[in-house]
């Protein structure tokens, strides 16, 4: 079953027309505990089929210990998007409403190998002497 209707599709397609290298979608779920784990993958499932740029690689969190390593996910269900290289960008639980037009902004931003940061921000960052972790959280209230 599709979660897009046909006109949503199309805006997706649209939106992903731009990429220009290929990008890896990697998904970690778990059959047990998890009420979002299917949805999402559908999700994911329905969006590389709409651009032959994207693929999608799915691990389960409690067997593939090697890849939840390597990807350093604690929970799920966990989204990453790589491109040429893991830029580090994750997405937990269901990447629904604006959480999904930022998804298709970083599978973008990442096919591009840019961010639409300001420069002097980019020169800020460059600055840093530590690895900084970073997370936002939203919620639909």
């Amino acid at each position: 079953m599709r979660l897009f209707s046909e006109a949503e599709r199309q805006q997706i397609v649209d939106r992903l027309r731009d990429m220009r290298n290929p990008v890896k979608i990697v998904y970690f779920t778990q059959e047990l505990d998890c009420e979002a784990c299917p949805v999402v993958r559908e999700l994911l499932e329905d969006v590389v089929e709409l651009s032959d740029k994207l693929t999608l690689e799915i691990y389960n969190f409690h067997v593939d210990k090697d890849k939840v390593a390597q990807y350093r996910v604690d929970k799920t269900p966990a989204i990453i998007v790589e491109g040429a290289k893991d830029y580090g960008i994750r997405f937990y639980g269901l990447p629904a409403g604006f959480e999904f037009a930022a998804l298709l902004e970083d599978i973008l931003q990442v096919s591009q190998g840019r961010s639409n940061l300001q420069p002097e921000f980019v020169s800020r960052l460059a600055d840093l002497k530590s690895p900084v972790h970073l997370e936002v959280l939203v919620t639909p209230t």
